[in-house]
């Protein structure tokens, strides 16, 4: 892979985007996630989390098995669109 190899589709996030948040000091999936929203798009990270962990292990010299992986959050409870149009209101 070269450095303009896109690792996250969704955001559009090259190999070299990827290397240089590394070299920053962003050395965790989590914080990569924050600063760049990779992992945040349709695919949810099944493309690039993988492709970024490695980069991770490959800079800090660690086991890719032994850095934490993002952690889902999905909804607590679920809405009606017509809450959301309501403005949160159930009663409305």
């Amino acid at each position: 892979m070269n450095d303009n190899t896109i690792i996250c589709r969704c955001s559009d996030l090259t190999l070299e985007d990827v290397k240089k948040l590394i070299q920053d000091g962003y050395t965790t999936l989590d914080e990569i996630k924050r600063v760049s929203r990779a992992g945040m798009g349709p695919c949810q990270g099944r493309t690039c989390s993988q492709l970024i962990l490695r980069e991770i292990a490959n800079y800090t010299g660690q086991n890719i098995a032994e850095l934490d992986v993002c952690v889902s959050r999905p909804p607590v409870a679920g809405i009606k669109i017509k809450q959301i149009l309501n403005g949160g209101e159930s009663n409305a």
